[in-house]
């Protein structure tokens, strides 16, 4: 069991005034938000729908802006014993593997941004997540809500059982049903074109052959990218595995839904990506077993709350991802670490509608940048041969021929601003993983827009 030291979090502070909160869900959002708000001294019930936990999911990528808070809960340990450090990022032509772009990641990434970046299995996270937040949170498993009042904040299960609280927060992903019974059927779906194949390989496999050890002897993110498609490999698992994300035209009448757990064809998925460059026509031969899903664009919520401010979103029932920022998990992190901080400060029921008003302010910028920024990568990763693609492949080995020549802690002078490898642009970079939500919050803290709730606070 991992521990955290009271004074790390939220300054030692402790609410003096504690609230019963209800968790609507116990992924990854649901388990920090239970941990943060559990830290800050308050009841967690979480309600999950699945009876017993499987395993879900496959590779993620954690970023320093995510990896930062993980170290700071308590998970430095098993994050160096579970996850993979990526030495760098390479984009290759679907073709021919010709690497077109280059970022270093590893010690110029923590060096950079004050954290690691780290890749971790979905379930490993999931697990770590849940223990450390076990001493704070009662785990209802098979408790499915299917119902939210926001008026007398309390949520009804499948078995008619009501329960009242003080707080809800939704963290029951894309198909939530606590954004439904907040906002009604929204029409909000707008389709990618895009579907995604998930598959984990065994490193054995590729170790036994000499054209694809080397994907597994030097950790590293790849990226293949194609005319409307694209394919990204790393080593999970203290190199263990090896996970592969797919992207291809959504184009198969089998895929109807968001999913992590619809099962693939393999022999569909193949056909795909005939022609592509040796390693991938093996690669994709090695895949014994798949899930496969639709990726859909969320337009963004004008509010996470409910009218009543007794109810919020957090996650992706909140600012659903798309995976070409390699964010999602990262977001609902995030929005935790802010729920538990502004919520350490309470000393009155009464102030929950203005701690969740600052909970939105802060976040719903941030979130919906990042969302625009997954989007863009999406155009970037899959132009069609020509003139575009040219140029992207220009622009992708003018910033790697600089990152190469100024060797691991090397800068340019203007950062690669604008070049179509976001992940060598400085500034983009440090906008999104320098970020630091305790930070942000004591900055809203200080700043102008807390005053008045200083003042409230003060006569409490």
């Amino acid at each position: 069991m991992s521990q955290v030291q009271s004074s790390i979090l939220f300054d030692g502070r402790v609410a003096s005034c504690k609230l019963k909160v209800l968790i609507i869900g116990g992924g990854i959002a649901g388990m920090a938000a239970a941990f943060c708000l559990g830290k800050a001294g308050h009841d967690i019930t979480v309600f999950e729908t699945v009876s017993t936990v499987v395993e879900v999911g496959a590779g993620i990528q954690i970023g320093p802006n995510m990896s930062r808070l993980l170290m700071r809960w308590g998970l430095a340990d098993q994050l160096k014993q579970q996850g993979v450090k990526p030495l760098s990022l390479s984009f290759r032509r679907y073709c021919t593997g010709e690497r077109v772009g280059y970022s270093f990641f590893g010690a110029a990434m923590e060096f950079e941004h004050g954290a690691p970046y780290y890749h971790l299995h979905r379930a490993d996270l999931h697990r770590m997540l849940a223990e450390i937040a076990a001493p704070y949170m009662n785990l209802r498993h098979g408790s499915k809500v299917v119902s939210v009042d926001p008026k007398v904040v309390s949520v009804t299960l499948a078995s008619g059982e009501i329960i009242s609280g003080d707080l809800i927060l939704g963290a029951d992903g894309v198909k939530s049903t606590t954004r439904r019974n907040i906002f009604g059927d929204l029409d909000d779906r707008l389709p990618t074109g895009d579907a995604v194949y998930r598959a984990i390989i065994p490193t054995a496999d590729l170790m036994n052959d000499p054209l694809l050890e080397s994907l597994v002897l030097v950790p590293e993110v790849t990226c293949w990218m194609g005319p409307g498609k694209h394919v990204v490999g790393y080593c999970l698992r203290a190199k263990k595995e090896y996970n592969l994300v797919l992207i291809c035209p959504d184009n198969f009448k089998s895929l109807n839904s968001e999913s992590w757990t619809a099962r693939g064809d393999p022999d569909e998925m193949r056909a795909l990506f005939q022609g592509w460059e040796p390693r991938i026509e093996k690669l994709v031969k090695l895949i014994k077993t798949m899930t496969t899903g639709q990726l859909v664009i969320r337009k963004p919520l004008a509010t996470c709350l409910a009218s009543t401010k007794r109810v919020a979103l957090i996650g992706d029932a909140c600012h659903p991802m798309l995976p070409y920022r390699a964010q999602g998990s990262a977001m609902a992190t995030e929005d935790a670490a802010v729920l538990g901080n502004l919520f350490s400060r309470i000393s009155h029921k009464n102030q929950i509608p203005q701690l969740l008003e600052a909970y939105e302010e802060i976040r719903m910028q941030r979130t919906r940048f990042t969302q625009e920024a997954s989007w863009a990568n999406r155009e970037i990763f899959h132009l069609p041969d020509g003139a575009a693609q040219e140029a992207r492949d220009n622009t992708m080995r003018l910033a790697m021929c600089e990152t190469l020549d100024g060797g691991q802690m090397g800068n340019n002078l203007n950062g690669h601003r604008g070049n179509a490898n976001m992940w060598a642009d400085r500034e983009k970079n440090f906008e999104q993983f320098s970020y630091d939500p305790d930070e942000a919050v004591n900055r809203w803290w200080r700043g102008k827009n807390s005053l008045s709730l200083h003042r409230q606070f003060a006569k409490m």
